[in-house]
């Protein structure tokens, strides 16, 4: 490590410049105090050198110390230190920033010569602290003095002060570093690994470490006597008068020191030469110190990926000590080293998967085989960095030759790919040698099959052939990876256990709190309820749900329950943030020696970054979910309903009807998520609750109905879609399509045994029955559902599949060490090379001023506002990129501080992300680094073209600007000028134009409006030779479409769409039979309303030609929408 590093360079200079000193000499040989070592190891200072050495600068250094300290390792250790009087003779004091009485605790610590550990900080420390920190003490009355806020305080010299902060990676100012001694405390893997050598060593041979340990206290013993002699000595010649050979006492003092030094320094001798001993046979359990280690590491930064992910050293190293307890014995040595590996592995899978969520569990299993692998050597870092990132050049080295069949991506990637170790030469001897093969894998359903075989002449390797799959065809990578991890591991990697609470109860004690992690819809009382009815504790257990005024009503039923051993259970923790203080105290204060054994604390909560972390690294985790598809949520559904429920309505036959119908709703719109944007914009929680609601509302409206009386089938939908289900969609695109999926259940149709709610016909509302036939049948339906019964295209699988496995990998990396680049490029070379590419592409800034002279504010002409309004946001993003890509370079040289900014501009310049300091001022855009700089390239090439013209261009690439909606308007207000028409009375019409029309409109515009193209469709495509929206093209997800013409027209005289007012399609007297399609910038879709009125990512509406046996239902259910710019 860079400590080391440091050292290495004194000891050259000592050698070069001829200092004498010792050969071979370190902080600890040269400083260390043995007796003290072995005090600090009682106070559980951890034993590697680096802690070792971090105690010693502490010891040693003049300034106080701030540790970073994410473990927790250091607090545990000043704490220890401050019980013992030898150290803090007059007691320790622990404080906060956030406490009341931080100010005045701090001042009686300087007063009465306490020591104080302030706990917790963040990156900024109070100002009050300064003089403490810069020790700036003064002499007033002849007594040192020091001013602490507003305070002037007595001196003590017994006072001490430790700051400690959990953040893993705080970026401190100068400012702050000067005023302390910064110590990382964070674990290191090398001493992590020399820890739990310890622990494996003193469960396998305790005998052994016993030895160890009374060596080490007797060296201590020994080297603290032969101080003792030395400082008589020293103290008998400074007191000696006279001849020192007629001083007896001294004589036989230094004669009695000779033999009794003698005699320790052979005692010392045995035992290092035993020591030594010892020493090698540890030596032989390193293996599996160094395979737990890696899995540490595994589980050490799951944080990154959910607030509630979180495992303290000190629970990982108990698991460890039982899984050494419960490893399979073997007589033979190396048997019994891999028994505990492989035994405690899959212990740890196990015990964290019932901590994660599902869509989690399958990213654990591939960070616990790539960093074994890593660890083993049987991966090369390369092909993992490859996998995770992909291509990350800013431009194609080389033009995509196959742009018919293979996107640009794609070819990025495979150019990138030939390049890495151990698939030099894949391009020529593979790819392009074999271009038919490799398009058919293109259209292949089983494409890993195909691209094994296409790969073998330049590799066999199974994750090589799985970073050419990533390139290839990334929707099938997520399979690739299962049966991966399943061959290097075992299926059971990928399998993961089942919650079992009764596990957890077992495993839990009094002080360990229990929490369930919940998904909106989820609902773990029913199980408590029955393990609580299991052990007999169902009529003393308390539950409370936390809100407002709840606080002290748990804490009287907690402190009740551990004098009586009763359970508590606290739900919704997440909404009592303000009291997760006391709650993190009282589980602080759990002292098993206090309270009784049967105590139970359990607990429920949403994810929450705000959670107390002490409570979730030292509890035990269970995640709860709704079940996942149609089948599963059906299932639920209809175990819930009772049969007296269901036999309780007067209108039995239209009743059951209705009700299965609702319950698929339910169930669809729940699995529609799934899809991302095609299914929803936003990710609703549609609960459990709004179809009870709807549920007795229906039962109410029948009823209520008069014999023959018709359904109301109009206000049933009304209070589901507007109401009930309708009342937590905040995007009107969202409302829309939920309004259209709705009226698919509530319909007269419904009754009908022959009406089926998808093409298949599998899905339908079973004939009239009891309870056992709805649920006999929900039982005959397949595990997983495809999209037509959502409505969607099966293209949608594509779009979800890729969704994944985009968000694995990207999560995968954010785990990843930020320590390298590519082609064994260090971390700065890779950024340096990067930041200058890029710098070299950006262009100066737009004279504005100029463009004001040449574009000119004009009544008539709107476009010279639109552009220069244009030209002034471009001239912003170009400022920051620049400015932030010169700062970055003089970092990396070292030139200026790299502030925490800087530092997550180069860790995403690095794996081919855009910089958040770069898209906080700029568009929307969810390109890649490369993809974003050559479109931000294009798109201010589209305005210099424009801007050199001096003219409006004939037709507009709608994609080029930074706030199309401006463009929109101006367009619109050009008309409204043009024809003296107030601008709330126009509206645009829309035209698709034909190849002929669009090769008129390269080279003169239109009489009003403008023609635009750059537009994408999703969900469907543009059948150009009929001329209407048609269903999409096999792996076909976004199509061109051909030039518009946005023609501004009086509103009456634009044709009204033919639809249905309810559903938000038009109404029933309008005659234009066409989609009235929705246009977003990314395809997210989902953005956040302005002060302004407009989107951040929805652009307008646009009418598209339908074909006559199509309605706007069907497109809306596909979630057919066009873009203005591609991933």
């Amino acid at each position: 490590d860079f400590r080391s590093q440091l050292v290495e360079t004194w000891c050259k200079a000592l050698v070069e410049y001829k200092i004498p000193h010792t050969p071979g000499c370190k902080i600890q040989s040269t400083i260390k105090d043995d007796v003290l070592l072995r005090s600090w190891k009682l106070c559980e200072l951890p034993q590697d050198n680096h802690s070792l050495e971090n105690g010693i600068i502490m010891d040693q250094a003049r300034r106080y110390s701030l540790f970073i300290d994410p473990q927790g390792q250091a607090n545990k250790f000043i704490k220890n230190m401050g019980k013992q009087a030898k150290f803090a003779e007059n007691g320790l004091d622990v404080i906060k920033l956030s406490d009341k009485t931080f100010l005045r605790t701090l001042e009686n610590g300087v007063r009465f010569g306490k020591w104080v550990l302030l706990e917790n900080v963040g990156e900024a420390l109070d100002a009050s602290l300064e003089t403490l920190l810069l020790q700036q003490k003064f002499r007033q009355g002849g007594q040192e003095m020091i001013k602490i806020g507003d305070s002037v305080i007595p001196w003590n010299d017994s006072f001490n002060f430790f700051i400690t902060t959990k953040l893993p990676n705080p970026h401190y100012p100068p400012e702050v570093c000067v005023k302390v001694s910064l110590l990382n405390f964070a674990i290191t893997f090398s001493g992590l690994e020399d820890q739990l050598l310890g622990v494996t060593v003193v469960e396998e041979r305790p005998d052994m470490e016993e030895k160890k340990n009374s060596l080490v206290v007797a060296n201590a013993r020994m080297q603290n006597e032969l101080a003792e002699i030395e400082s008589t000595i020293l103290r008998l010649l400074k007191e000696s008068t006279g001849n020192i050979l007629d001083d007896v006492v001294l004589i036989e003092t230094l004669a009695n020191s000779k033999a009794t030094s003698e005699v320790i320094n052979a005692k010392v001798a045995e035992a290092f030469t035993t020591e030594k001993e010892i020493d090698v046979n540890r030596e032989l359990y390193r293996p599996v110190a160094f395979h737990v280690s890696i899995l540490y590491f595994c589980i050490s930064d799951l944080s990154i990926v959910d607030p509630m992910y979180q495992f303290s050293l000190q629970w990982f190293t108990n698991l460890f000590v039982q899984g050494c307890r419960r490893a399979e014995p073997s007589e033979d040595f190396e048997s019994r080293l891999q028994n505990l590996k492989d035994f405690f592995t899959y212990y740890l899978y196990c015990n964290i998967c019932r901590s994660l969520f599902e869509k989690d569990k399958l990213l654990f299993s591939c960070l616990l085989c790539t960093k074994l692998m890593l660890g083993a050597g049987t991966l090369d870092p390369a092909h993992l960095r490859f996998l995770l990132t992909g291509a990350t050049a800013v431009d194609l080295p080389k033009p995509n030759p196959f742009g018919s069949w293979l996107s640009d991506k794609a070819w990025g990637d495979l150019l990138e790919l030939d390049g890495v170790s151990g698939l030099e030469g894949f391009l020529d001897k593979v790819f392009m040698n074999n271009a038919k093969g490799w398009s058919d894998v293109i259209d292949s359903n089983t494409p890993a099959a195909e691209i094994a075989e296409l790969t073998k002449p330049v590799t066999t390797n199974d994750f090589a052939v799985l970073c050419v799959t990533r390139a290839i065809r990334p929707d099938v990578v997520i399979p690739e990876i299962q049966l991966y991890v399943a061959n290097q591991m075992g299926s059971k990697f990928i399998e993961p256990p089942q919650l079992v609470l009764q596990v957890c109860f077992d495993e839990s004690r009094c002080t360990t709190p229990l929490i369930f992690v919940l998904t909106p819809g989820a609902d773990p009382m029913t199980s408590l309820i029955k393990l609580a009815e299991e052990v007999n504790k169902m009529k003393t257990m308390t539950a409370i749900s936390l809100g407002q005024g709840q606080g002290p009503l748990a804490e009287k039923a907690i402190t009740e329950a551990q004098e009586k051993g009763y359970w508590v259970c606290l739900q919704n923790c997440h909404l009592s943030v303000s009291w997760l203080p006391t709650l993190e105290r009282i589980c602080e204060e759990l002292n098993p020696d206090e309270i009784h054994k049967d105590f139970r604390l359990w607990l429920t909560s949403e994810p929450s970054p705000h959670f107390p972390a002490y409570i979730l690294q030292n509890g035990i985790k269970m995640t709860v979910e709704p079940p996942k598809g149609m089948r599963a949520s059906l299932n639920g559904s209809w175990f819930k309903i009772e049969e007296s429920f269901l036999e309780s309505c007067s209108k039995t036959h239209i009743f059951k009807k209705l009700l299965f119908g609702l319950t698929f709703l339910h169930a669809t719109l729940i699995e529609r998520r799934k899809f991302g944007p095609l299914g929803w914009n936003v990710k609703y929680v549609f609960s459990g609750p709004d179809m009870s609601i709807c549920m007795d509302q229906l039962k109410i409206f029948l009823d209520e109905l008069e014999e023959g009386g018709a359904v109301p089938y109009a206000a049933l939908a009304y209070l589901a879609g507007e109401c009930n289900y309708g009342g937590r969609c905040t995007d009107d695109k969202d409302r829309r399509c939920l309004v259209n999926v709705i009226s698919q259940f509530y319909t007269p149709q419904i009754l009908d045994d022959g009406y089926k709610f998808s093409p298949s016909g599998i899905y339908y509302a079973p004939p009239e029955g009891k309870i056992e036939v709805y649920r006999e049948y929900v039982k005959t339906l397949p595990y997983s559902e495809g999209p037509e019964v959502f409505g969607l295209h099966d293209n949608a699988n594509i779009s979800c599949a890729l969704a994944e496995t985009a968000a694995l990998l990207d999560t995968m990396q954010s785990l990843q060490p930020q320590t390298g680049g590519g082609a064994g490029k260090s971390w700065d070379e890779t950024l340096r090379e990067i930041a200058v590419d890029i710098a070299g592409k950006i262009p100066e800034e737009y004279d504005v001023e100029v463009a004001l002279l040449d574009f000119p504010v004009r009544y008539d002409e709107c476009m010279n506002t639109v552009l220069v309004q244009e030209l002034i946001r471009f001239n912003r993003v170009i400022a920051k990129v620049s400015s932030s890509l010169y700062e970055v370079q003089r970092a990396v040289k070292g030139l200026v501080v790299m502030s925490g900014e800087l530092e997550d501009m180069g860790n995403a310049m690095v794996i081919g992300k855009v910089p958040k300091l770069w898209t906080a001022v700029s568009y929307p855009s969810l390109k890649g680094l490369g993809g974003w700089v050559s479109d931000f390239l294009r798109r201010l090439d589209f305005l210099r073209d424009w801007f050199k013209a001096k003219c409006p261009p004939p037709r507009y690439w709608v994609s080029g600007f930074f706030f199309t909606q401006a463009f929109i308007t101006g367009t619109l207000q050009n008309f409204a000028r043009k024809f003296k028409i107030p601008i709330d009375l126009c509206d645009f019409d829309f035209a698709v134009l034909n190849p002929k029309e669009e090769q008129g409109a390269l080279k003169k515009g239109p009489a009003t409006g403008a023609y635009v193209h750059g537009l994408f469709m999703d969900g469907a495509r543009f059948n150009v030779e009929e001329h209407y929206i048609d269903e999409s093209m096999p792996r076909v997800l976004f199509v061109l479409m051909p030039h518009f013409h946005l023609w501004p027209k009086a509103k009456k005289d634009i044709d009204g769409i033919a639809g249905r007012l309810e559903l938000y399609t038009g109404s029933i007297a309008g005659t234009a039979h066409v989609y009235n399609c929705p246009v977003y910038k990314t395809s997210e879709r989902k953005g956040v309303l302005l002060t302004t009125g407009h989107s951040t990512n929805f652009v307008m509406w646009m009418r598209i030609p339908m074909s006559q046996h199509h309605t706007q239902i069907h497109w809306v259910k596909r979630g057919v929408a066009m873009l203005t710019s591609l991933d």
